[in-house]
């Protein structure tokens, strides 16, 4: 059955600034449909039929192509497979069956990886170091088998002379533009682009006329950094101010409410700036009270800013900020997963109607009561396997409460949940590309999601179907021919912001800030 929603607002008009509260129509269908079983995002198996030899586990032996086992593989494959461009590949522990913290994720092409002297694998790639001690190691890596001219898959052997050997299989996975994709579809047409940032962009906030990106310390891209532009031509943004500090340069997280802008800090917590001048920002204080405090993310909700901190306790902290300038904590709250369940920590989170939805890595999508900051009271939670709970947005449809979460791991994709049992989340849909490439980041407008893809780019969906869901259109931010690209797995299209100005303001690790037209 298709209807409309309207939320209104109600009581003094200030409470229509905050987004939990503000109109919105959303033609929705929510018919019955079949229940969902979770996939998870990835199975902890073996990913290639290679292994080490017995009695070759340690130094001299151990790393040459020897010492590997690779009766089970197709070693003739190996010979299609395209060497240049970039590849994410992921690494399993042989004991990935019981650990699931042996998944590892990485980026590499294999252009190096060429027959040697003595040695005529195709793909084998060995590097020999030592430890601080003195103590030499290698890690050896050798491939097993090409499915595809794009995809391959092999074994890794960490090798010392006394030790035990640490053992990986692996694959690695091209990264390129989907079947019959092109550049951009459904409108998504490139207005405007600035670079010129210093670091790892990440996140981006646009208030009084400019955009403001903050990003990440990054070996090969600099230090990490403020960075304000001016845009009002959305087709030439220009960059009017760049700000670092030393030794507090990992800033993950940006948000404005009137004339202060906050940045999330991993050193120092929330930094808070002046932006009367928009182009000019002035370091107000910090929140840390002298305690290093690592912030993650932050966004504020009418006059609450909240900001999740990881270190020291893993709570995520509530500010007052009736006087923007001047934050005044209100509470904290620490899940019950913290320090119990390896990899739970607040990473982001949004808010509606005084519940706090918290994503929180590992201890999965989390629903929090916050209506008193002193108080605030767990109401559940839907937790997947191997779940990586990242980032989130929550609408109401047809008067049901509806949540689209997206995991950041190899596989990771949108899950579409009901939360009308907020003691009993159920999966009602989902999206899912290509596993190579996960979500970072999202926004909701109506009844578009917009979607920061990492390398699958810039995605729109048409959510008015939760169950069905429709993408509307894409563009892909990385080029091959960009440098610096392949650094790692968390690579393109990274932070989004749609601030009602018709636009759609994107932040690709390497590029740069992008802007678009809403669809």
């Amino acid at each position: 059955m298709s209807a409309v929603v309207t939320l209104w607002c109600a009581g003094a008009s200030t409470s229509c600034q905050s987004r939990d509260h503000e109109v919105v129509e959303i033609p929705v269908d929510l018919s019955p449909g079949p229940a969902i079983q979770d996939r998870a995002d990835w199975e902890p198996v073996p990913l290639a039929a290679c292994k080490l030899k017995p009695g070759m586990e340690r130094l001299p032996a151990c790393g040459t192509v020897e010492s590997f086992d690779l009766s089970g593989c197709d070693l003739q494959s190996l010979k299609g497979l395209k060497r240049t461009g970039n590849y994410n590949m992921r690494f399993h522990g042989v004991d990935i069956a019981t650990d699931d913290s042996w998944q590892f994720i990485g980026v590499d092409d294999f252009s190096r990886w060429e027959p040697t002297p003595g040695n005529d694998h195709p793909l084998y790639n060995v590097s020999a170091q030592t430890y601080p001690d003195g103590t030499p190691y290698t890690f050896a890596m050798v491939g097993c088998t090409a499915p595809t001219p794009d995809h391959v898959t092999g074994c890794m052997a960490g090798c010392t002379v006394n030790g035990e050997p640490r053992l990986y299989t692996w694959e690695a996975r091209r990264i390129q533009p989907l079947p019959g994709e092109g550049e951009s579809s459904g409108g998504l047409k490139l207005i405007g682009e600035a670079g010129g940032h210093s670091g790892r962009a990440v996140d981006v906030y646009v208030a009084k006329e400019h955009a403001y990106v903050v990003s990440i310390d990054d070996y090969f891209l600099g230090a990490g950094a403020l960075q304000v532009y001016d845009v009002r031509d959305r087709k030439a943004p220009r960059l009017v101010k760049s700000i670092q500090f030393p030794e507090d340069s990992y800033w993950n997280g940006v948000w404005a409410k009137g004339d202060a802008l906050y940045v999330a800090s991993d050193a120092r917590g929330v930094l808070v700036f002046d932006i009367t001048d928009p182009s000019n920002p002035l370091f107000v204080r910090d929140l840390s009270g002298g305690t290093r405090t690592n912030v993650h993310t932050l966004f504020v909700d009418g006059d609450r800013l909240y900001s999740m901190a990881i270190l020291p306790e893993g709570e995520v902290h509530i500010h007052d900020v009736k006087n923007p300038r001047e934050p005044v904590l209100l509470g904290r709250y620490r899940d019950s997963t913290v320090r119990v369940v390896p990899g739970s920590y607040p990473h982001d989170a949004t808010t509606l109607n005084h519940r706090l939805f918290i994503s929180h890595m590992r201890g999965g999508f989390v629903i929090v009561d916050a209506s008193d900051p002193t108080n605030m009271k767990r109401l559940g939670a839907y937790v997947y396997p191997r779940a990586t709970s990242h980032a989130s947005r929550v609408a109401y449809f047809n008067n049901n409460l509806i949540a689209f979460e997206g995991g950041e791991d190899w596989g990771g994709h949108l899950r579409v949940l009901n939360l009308n049992d907020p003691a009993n989340p159920t999966l009602i849909g989902e999206y899912q590309l290509p596993d190579w490439a996960s979500i970072h980041n999202m926004e909701l407008k109506g009844s578009r999601l917009y979607l920061a893809h990492y390398q699958h780019g810039l995605r729109v969906l048409d959510v008015s179907k939760p169950r069905e869901l429709r993408q509307l259109g894409h563009f892909h931010t990385v080029r091959e021919s960009d440098p610096n690209r392949g650094l790692d797995f968390w690579d393109g299209a990274i932070g989004i912001r749609l601030p009602g100005d018709g636009y759609v303001y994107v932040v690709d690790t390497t590029r740069g800030l992008l802007i678009f037209p809403e669809i």
